[in-house]
């Protein structure tokens, strides 16, 4: 029988980390310790690229780990919805939200058109246009149960 060697494809782990605050502690050590990384390595580089946010905000990244347990990663822009609540001034959105029920929050169209182009410098909606980018930043909005208004 021959014996099987590691992975020799990349992996991706999607992680939402807070800016300027990675540890080693879950989920990121976790989630990179069980793929053979040093989850310090990350955490030190992550926080380094991110000084120059405010600390806490939620940031995607995307790492790529190579089969050598080499990683590099991507960082991303902060969820729709935690922009979406931080402008119309909530904590929480709306658990479930349905026609009739009232909004918990309220945000003008300057602000879609704010996040819309913060949502745009994205890698994955660089080609979409901007108008498409705020109608979904309205969607996002509805279902968070945040009320927009002109």
């Amino acid at each position: 029988m021959a014996a099987r060697s590691g992975p020799t494809r990349n992996i991706l782990v999607k992680l939402i980390v807070g800016a300027g605050t990675a540890s080693p502690s879950p989920p990121v050590g976790p989630a990179l310790g069980s793929k053979g990384v040093k989850a310090m390595d990350f955490c030190k580089e992550f926080n380094a690229r991110t000084a120059h946010l405010t600390p806490g905000i939620p940031i995607s990244c995307v790492i790529t780990i190579r089969p050598d347990r080499s990683f590099s990663f991507e960082t991303k822009s902060p969820p729709t919805a935690f922009l979406i609540m931080r402008a119309a001034g909530i904590e929480k959105g709306a658990a479930r939200y349905a026609v009739g029920d009232p909004p918990v929050g309220r945000i003008s169209l300057k602000h879609v058109y704010e996040i819309a182009k913060i949502k745009q410098k994205d890698s994955q909606l660089s080609g979409v246009s901007l108008e498409a980018v705020a109608r979904s930043v309205i969607a996002t909005a509805k279902t968070v149960g945040v009320e927009v208004v002109r």
